[in-house]
């Protein structure tokens, strides 16, 4: 079992010209807090400082981003996607569980 996180939904069209959706999944992971790395100087966490709040201030800032691959794609018709009975939102967490030749998801 993994956790994952709507990426994005767009619309789509299959080979037939059918439309769909494609809704794009990334992995949901505990960030270990281990990992953050700290300045060491004064001036080092005075630079660092300034340009978050240069970044929330404004937003066409680059800002440090990860590098997130998508874990999961799916492709549906519209028909697939009405008969699998789930509302995906953006930004919506999912439990996945991989079982006996199926794939479930459980809003968390």
């Amino acid at each position: 079992m993994f956790r994952v996180r709507v990426n994005k939904i767009e619309s789509h069209r299959d080979v037939d010209g059918n439309p769909g959706k494609k809704i794009e999944f990334l992995e949901e992971r505990d960030l270990n807090p281990s990992y953050v790395l700290r300045p060491q100087s004064d001036e080092a966490k005075m630079a660092q400082d300034i340009m978050q709040a240069l970044q929330q201030q404004m937003p066409f800032l680059p800002q440090r981003q990860q590098l997130s691959t998508p874990k999961l794609i799916l492709f549906l018709t519209e028909q697939e996607y009405d008969s699998l009975g789930i509302i995906f939102d953006v930004n919506q967490v999912y439990e996945v569980l991989l079982e006996n030749q199926a794939i479930r998801f459980r809003k968390v």
